[in-house]
Parts: C-alpha cells; structure tokens; sequence
C-alpha cells in the first residue's frame, strides 16, 4: 500500500482551528483558511506584515494587551524555544472590528540544527461556547466575592484569579459567634469548567456543615464523605485547609485536608507553619481528620494560599515553591505594607517568563488583633 502524501497547506487548510506562521522577525509567512474565516482577514491581508502590527489587537481575558514582545504568546515561545503548554484564553480583533474570543497555543519553529526560525500559533474559536462561561463566570463571581465578615478586632481579605474564565478555587468565611469565625479554602484538583462545577457544591456542603466548623476536624470528615459521594468514580478531589479563628482564647484551630501549609507574616519575617495534614476532601469516603491548634500573637498576618501562588516553573523548570512565595512578599514589604495583589501578579509573572500563570490563584489573608484594635472595642 502506497504512502499518502498530502502538501502542508492542504492538511492546515483542513483544520478548524486558525493557524498561522511567523518567521524570526514575526513576519507573518502563512496563514490558513480558518484563520480567515475566523478574522475575516485574508491571507492577503496578513502576508508580509508583522503580528507585532496589532492586526489582531489581542488582548487578555482582563482587557490587558498582549501583542508586542513583552506579553506576546508567540514571541516569549520563539524566545524561550518551548512550546506554550497553557493554552490562553485572549479576545482578538476581526476584520469589522468585532472581538472574538479564543484559545491560543503558541510554538517555535526549530531547524534541523536547533535553532529557531519562526513561531506557530493556532487559535481556536470560542464564540459558540463563551455564553455560558460568561453566565458562570458572573455566577461564580457572585458567589466569592460576598462581604467577608467584619469586625474591628480582624483583618479579613481574600484575592481570587482564576485560570479560566471559571475557576475551582473555593473560599468562604462566616461568624460563628461572638468571637469565632469559621472558614475554608478549597482548590478543587485541574481547572476550567469540571472543577468550576464542583466547586459550586462545594460551596453546597459548605453551607450545610459550617455549624461544625466550630471543630474543623468535624467538619472537614462530614464534607469528605458528602464530596466523596459527588466525585463518585471521577478522579477528583479537594485540597483544603479548614479553619476556627477564636479570639477569646487567641487560638487558631486548623484542619488540613492536603492544603499548602499556612504562612504567618510578622514584621520581623514570614514562617511556615507545620500542621497536621490528611487527604485532600473527597479521595476517599471514610478519613478521620487531625486538629492543630495554634495561637495568636498581636500583630500577626496569616496567609492561607492555594498552590496555584507557589508551583511556578521558570524558563529553567526551577519551581518558586512556598519560600520563594514569602521571599516576593518580602520584597513587597508585606506585611508592613497591604498586600497589593497586582503587584504580586507581576511578580510571580516575572519568575515564570509567561504572560498567565499555570492554575487558579487564591489567597485569604487573616489579620490578627493588635492592641490598638482590641482597644477600640474594650
């Protein structure tokens, strides 16, 4: 049986996702049929010029733009030599100037010596499904960024990014009584839209257990076995962190379920905290969960984060890991000065050489009496 031999332009002229090719100045030397019907530009339109000429104007799901070299896809992949293995979610611009939402991957072209001649990029486009996700994403946005509780006595702060346009980073707080507050936070294992949905009866079973937060032992086995029952056979789970802020006795009680260890911020430095750690929430129905009880100085912050702030690679597949976290808080003059989440987005994006970081990103911030707040409430 004879080999099929195809030409290359046939077979990208085949797919239905945009594709198009740029040599080592970003001149645009190719452009495929769906990459027309998607834009609306012609490859007359595009050969020749540069992609640096913002003929799609792209930008990100936040409205930040990315053509030119310093948040550019193509270009970091062609500077890099690797291939971008986060596709990104980024709005283009079309032909009538319309904005249409789409999936990027970007990738370098190599010659037989090894070295890069030019960049790929396809696109996919999302208009068909982009509806629901933006009616999830309102969903869900209402749904974490509630009024945290307050009182004058605490600090309560929480930061959320997702990697998608959903996420399935999970947090919550809630008074349990006069001086107790109960609360949890949750990253349901991957990202995008199945996490997304387990998150939402996350958030379920948090309102049906958080009486028991008052022994987040109780209540972190109570939600994994409900979890546990959801997933099913799906391989899913939670890593969470379960906690009891209690200012009468100045204890913090912690319940952890395969979460990041806690960070306690003072003005003399930044500590992790060891604590006793079981099974992320749902990896199985039958876990009795440990309790670390830890107490409270005035003064202190403490930094409950998901992984999606640490398990950063750079261009060296060298991971940031918890301490260097705390050695770019440092550098952020935290906890002296507010934590300014914009500022540590660039921070962790300049270690990573990329324009998105790998996961969902959530960080709550516990700040604890000091005495010129107990003051105020003597």
């Amino acid at each position: 049986m004879s080999e099929l031999t195809v030409p290359y332009d046939v077979i990208l002229n085949s797919l239905s996702d945009g594709v198009y090719v740029c040599d080592r100045n970003r001149r645009i030397t190719y452009w495929n049929a769906s990459a027309e019907r998607i834009t609306g530009w012609s490859s007359t339109d595009v050969l020749g010029r540069t992609c640096a000429e913002d003929i799609l104007a792209h930008v990100d799901k936040d409205g930040h733009r990315l053509c030119g070299k310093e948040h550019c896809p193509l270009h970091r992949s062609m500077i890099t030599g690797t291939v971008s293995t986060l596709p990104i979610i980024a709005y283009a611009r079309s032909k009538d100037g319309k904005r249409i939402p789409m999936q990027i991957t970007a990738a370098p072209l190599i010659d037989d010596d090894g070295a890069v001649v030019g960049g790929v990029e396809t696109f996919r486009d999302l208009r068909p499904l982009m509806g629901d996700l933006k009616r999830a994403r309102l969903i869900q946005k209402n749904l974490l960024t509630r009024p945290l509780p307050r009182d004058n006595r605490l600090r309560l702060a929480a930061f959320y990014m997702p990697f998608d346009l959903v996420g399935g980073d999970y947090y919550a707080v809630r008074q349990l009584g006069p001086d107790q507050f109960g609360f949890i936070l949750a990253d349901l294992e991957g990202h995008g839209t199945a996490p997304a949905l387990y998150m939402m009866h996350l958030k379920t079973l948090w309102d049906r257990h958080y009486p028991r937060m008052r022994a987040p032992a109780d209540f972190a086995t109570a939600v994994n076995r409900d979890l546990a029952e959801v997933f099913g056979g799906d391989v899913s789970f939670a890593c969470a962190v379960c906690g009891l802020i209690d200012l009468k006795t100045q204890t913090l009680h912690l319940a952890s379920a395969g979460g990041p260890p806690p960070i306690r911020c003072r003005e003399d430095g930044a500590q992790v905290l060891q604590v006793s750690n079981g099974l992320p929430l749902g990896a199985t129905e039958e876990f009795s969960y440990e309790e670390t009880a830890l107490s409270i100085s005035p003064g202190d912050a403490f930094l409950f984060v998901t992984d999606g702030t640490f398990e950063i690679d750079n261009a060296r597949q060298e991971q940031l890991g918890i301490e260097g976290l705390i050695g770019v808080l440092e550098q952020l003059d935290y906890p002296a000065t507010p934590l300014d989440m914009s500022r540590l987005e660039e921070q962790l994006l300049l270690f990573s050489n990329e324009i998105r970081l790998p996961d969902d990103l959530t960080i709550l911030e516990i700040g604890c009496p000091n005495p010129r707040a107990e003051a105020g409430t003597s």
